[in-house]
């Protein structure tokens, strides 16, 4: 399977309807996987009943960057999944709101360290959506599965 790139990723993700149709755009994707940025604004189209941003496009802003990020900055030689997520509302996502996912090389050396014999290690990443005012609307935390892949075997 070919991997996209930061650059292509984007593009993507641009035009893919999750997040085309629910007006979350992808404004920033760093080419080493250490930053990716998202954002949205709610309009009278992609708006709950109350004018604000929903509740699952809050968390559609950070799903599956974390995952990006840890096959970008570890490469093939990991398997790697979501498992889950999890959100805290702190208060309406009126006006733009972003989401800015950064990761550092400490995160990635631990993962390495803690994977290291085949073992398997669950991650927590945390994110602070904030809206223009830079008030937190929602935390998000998204547990991301890293295991090193097995030896190929040569028959």
């Amino acid at each position: 399977m070919l991997k996209p790139s930061p650059r292509q990723l984007k593009t993507l993700l641009g035009v893919f309807p999750p997040y085309l149709g629910s007006g979350i755009r992808i404004n920033y994707i760093a080419n080493d996987g250490s930053r990716v940025i998202t954002s949205h604004r709610p309009r009278r189209i992609n708006a709950n009943l109350v004018g604000t941003a929903f509740g699952g496009t809050i968390q559609t802003m950070t799903d599956g960057f974390y995952l990006f990020m840890g096959l970008t900055r570890l490469g093939g030689a990991y398997n790697v999944w979501d498992v889950e997520s999890h959100v805290v509302y702190r208060k309406p996502g009126r006006g733009r709101i972003v989401a800015d996912m950064r990761t550092d090389d400490e995160t990635f050396d631990l993962i390495r360290e803690k994977t290291a014999d085949g073992s398997k290690y669950l991650h927590w990443f945390d994110t602070d959506i904030t809206d223009e005012k830079g008030d937190v609307v929602a935390s998000v935390r998204s547990r991301v599965y890293f295991r090193l892949k097995p030896p190929r075997s040569e028959d």
